[in-house]
């Protein structure tokens, strides 16, 4: 939607006008970026999304009207383009965990500084995942099965597939960097899920960066 298409369309979804006016404040006086319009509920967000197509939905989660994780879920049931990093105040268990199973890109906590926003926003688009700290550690936790994964160690090609997992890098791009059908990367993912305890890439990262298996 913006006439210069090396910028990331943004759009912007909070119920309080005053965080809306300060990211949209924030975004447009920084190179790079297009903020395409606001929504103040979910459900505004799935209208505005629908209707204006943007790189990134910023979501926050809780809002009157309809929240983010069920918005999340839509966008993701739907095959919408938009990635959707959530931005919110909340990293309860109870917030964190749903919005990535719904299919957030990342999270991300409102007191994170504006660089880092912006850098999120940039690896969001590019489809990498992004989890704040605090985030990264609760959501390992939380997506450990009640029984504690094996401590089988993983494979140099699980570790080499990881890695490529870490940096947002596709299966498709994965198979043909590591010169491996598809059906193979998916096959070494099922694999090291089980060993680390985990269901998704994003907890794959999460973990493997808690036990030092990623740098």
């Amino acid at each position: 939607m913006s006439s210069d298409e090396s910028s990331i369309s943004v759009l912007i979804v909070d119920d309080h006008p005053v965080v809306r006016d300060g990211l949209r404040g924030m975004f447009e006086s920084a190179p790079g970026f297009v903020v395409l319009g606001e929504a103040a509920s979910g459900e505004e967000a799935l209208e505005r999304a629908a209707a204006l197509d943007p790189d990134v939905v910023l979501m926050d989660l809780r809002m009157p009207g309809g929240g983010g994780v069920a918005a999340i879920a839509h966008l993701t049931r739907t095959g919408a383009r938009a990635k959707v990093l959530v931005l919110t105040t909340y990293d309860t268990d109870s917030d964190t965990l749903p919005a990535i199973e719904a299919g957030a890109t990342g999270y991300l906590l409102k007191d994170a500084p504006r660089d880092e926003l912006f850098t999120a926003v940039r690896a969001a688009a590019e489809g990498r995942t992004v989890l704040s700290p605090a985030v990264a550690s609760r959501l390992v936790s939380a997506v450990r099965t009640p029984r504690a994964p094996g401590n089988e160690p993983l494979s140099a090609r699980e570790r080499e597939v990881l890695a490529l997992v870490a940096k947002g890098t596709p299966n498709r791009e994965i198979a043909r960097e590591l010169f491996i059908s598809e059906a193979t990367v998916k096959t070494h993912l099922t694999h090291l899920y089980a060993k680390l305890g985990v269901n998704d890439r994003a907890a794959a990262v999460a973990t493997a960066y808690e036990r030092g298996i990623l740098g």
